[in-house]
């Protein structure tokens, strides 16, 4: 532990020695005489010093092998080291004279000062290294108690008077624990009288059931109402980005349309033009070609030569594929009038069977990754209504496919495994329980709106549940079921006032008397209160139904 150490002077006088004590920063002091000990010499010097210490909460230790400074530090009661470095030990008193309260030692005894010369042992001690360190020592005319010297005996004390002084840091220390008692055990009273009693007054009372099994409408949108038989849903949404390859299923015949040439000419004789549009069909048996031109055929005009009919040649597809549209040149007959078509060779038809992307396996692939996902969405969803405000209805779960893409697309031939991406929005949707105590409320007390003397106690929102759940494009629709609990109206203030004051056969009888009550139960707290306090703000009502 540190310490200060403080170097006295010869010519410090005792107050200067006391302010430096004081102004140690240290609790533990360790004084360190002169060879020549100076006012340290006089016992009541030592005693001004330790009562300054003490009051500065200071520790004060002398550093000194003077056998005379270590008796006066004995009586003193101040450790003494002999080294800055040695352990401090209180020194023992050999020897101590009783005087009207006072220590007096006898001065002949005393090797201080020039009498420690011609003091027994006087030899002894002036050759001692003490005295090589710090001189010679005097000391005033105050008797103290001195150690024996080298080979004397001690010397037995003097027998102390009858009267004994009162040790007052005792008594102080007794009379502070009396009051800090008697204030413990007055602040304990107050509190146990005044402040801590309770009361909890438990009331049975007969109840009957009143059910609900009504048709609502859940939607996110709309507000809860009983006129509308509306409740305010919540829901909870996770877009999941998904994909998977799956094999194609579906086949198909594929292939090529017959192509060629028509020559239109005209039969007709009129001035006014023929409109042949794209798409005019031309057949020969049961095959058809349609155009994939327009053209128009000029009116007849008379030349030369006589009647001159105007024709033109457009390009023709068959409608559908294979090779039996691979006609050789022939003539057709068309859907339009005025002119006769001949068709040139039509190739390039086929066919065959393939393997395509089918819708069902579009579908298929989609249900296959909305299964894979289910139950960890549904866990996921179910994780944001666990704080306990929702009432959660599973059958609302549904997973949505969103911007779903097959390729190839169905319908389309596919070269091997076919590839489903786009995402799934899965959903979960409950009714938080504001809103449908809320609801519940409004039904029951509309329920007993004509009985004045009845309340509702439960509204049977803890055991509530939905059935017949069915989407609809708002939301969905539901039954909503449970059971309320009906009692007599019993007002808790009016209960407290009646109750306040009285001890427990009063309250009991009291509140029996009351139509619907069954019974009356009276808590007490601390154990030691024996009636309801006078303060209502001190009792709780409790009611337990009797169905």
């Amino acid at each position: 532990m540190n310490k200060d150490v403080i170097y006295i002077d010869v010519e410090d006088d005792i107050t200067a020695i006391i302010g430096k004590v004081k102004d140690a920063k240290e609790k533990i002091v360790a004084l360190v005489p002169p060879k020549r000990i100076g006012v340290l010499q006089s016992a009541v010097n030592l005693r001004l010093l330790t009562r300054a210490a003490e009051q500065n909460s200071k520790r004060l230790v002398l550093i000194t092998s003077n056998s005379a400074l270590v008796a006066l530090a004995a009586a003193a009661k101040v450790p003494v080291a002999k080294t800055l470095q040695s352990k401090p030990e209180l020194p023992e008193i050999s020897a101590l004279d009783v005087d009207d309260g006072e220590d007096v030692i006898d001065g002949s005894q005393l090797p201080v000062g020039e009498h420690a010369k011609t003091a027994p042992g006087a030899a002894v001690a002036s050759s001692s290294p003490i005295d090589d360190l710090l001189g010679e020592t005097s000391l005033d005319d105050t008797k103290r108690a001195t150690p024996p010297g080298p080979g004397q005996t001690p010397a037995k004390p003097k027998a102390k008077s009858g009267i004994k002084v009162p040790n007052f840091n005792q008594f102080r220390k007794k009379l502070v624990f009396i009051i800090a008692g008697a204030v413990l055990l007055l602040g304990f009273l107050v509190w146990a009288i005044f402040f801590a009693p309770r009361a909890t007054v438990v009331i049975s009372a007969r109840t009957s059931n009143s059910s609900i099994n009504d048709k609502v409408s859940l939607s996110t949108s709309g507000s809860t109402s009983i006129a509308g038989k509306t409740l305010e849903m919540t829901t909870k949404e996770i877009k999941k980005d998904v994909s998977v390859d799956f094999d194609p299923t579906g086949t198909k015949e594929v292939g090529e349309k017959a192509t060629g040439k028509m020559k239109l000419d005209r039969t007709s004789v009129s001035s006014n033009p023929i409109s042949v549009p794209a798409g005019t069909s031309f057949s020969s048996g049961n095959l058809t070609f349609v155009s994939t031109e327009n053209a128009v055929l000029a009116g007849t005009t008379i030349g030369p030569g006589g009647i001159v009919q105007d024709s033109a040649t457009v390009s023709v597809q068959a409608t559908a594929i294979g090779e039996q549209y691979n006609l050789s040149a022939r003539s057709y007959q068309s859907n339009v009038s005025g002119f006769s078509a001949n068709g040139t060779d039509m190739a390039g038809g086929s066919k065959r069977q393939a393997k395509v992307v089918s819708s069902e396996d579009v579908e298929n692939a989609t249900n296959q990754l909305i299964q894979q996902h289910t139950d960890t969405m549904k866990k996921d969803l179910t994780k944001q209504f666990e704080d306990g405000t929702i009432k959660v209805i599973d059958q609302t779960f549904r997973a949505t496919p969103s911007s779903i893409t097959s390729t190839p697309a169905a319908g389309q031939e596919a070269a091997g495994k076919a590839k489903l991406t786009g995402a799934i929005v899965f959903s979960l949707s409950g009714v938080e329980k504001a809103e449908y105590n809320k609801y519940l409320d409004d039904y029951f007390k509309n329920q007993i709106k004509d009985q004045e003397d009845q309340r509702v106690y439960d509204n049977g929102g803890s055991k509530l549940s939905f059935t017949n759940i069915a989407p609809t494009d708002a939301g969905f629709t539901a039954n909503i079921v449970t059971n309320a609990k009906i009692g007599p109206k019993i007002n808790d203030d009016e209960i407290k006032n009646l109750a306040k004051g009285k001890r427990y056969g009063e309250v009991q009888a009291a509140l029996e008397a009351i139509q619907g009550v069954d019974d009356v139960d009276i808590k007490f707290w601390p154990f030691w209160v024996s009636g309801v306090p006078d303060d209502t703000k001190k009792i709780t009502i409790e009611f337990k139904l009797n169905e």
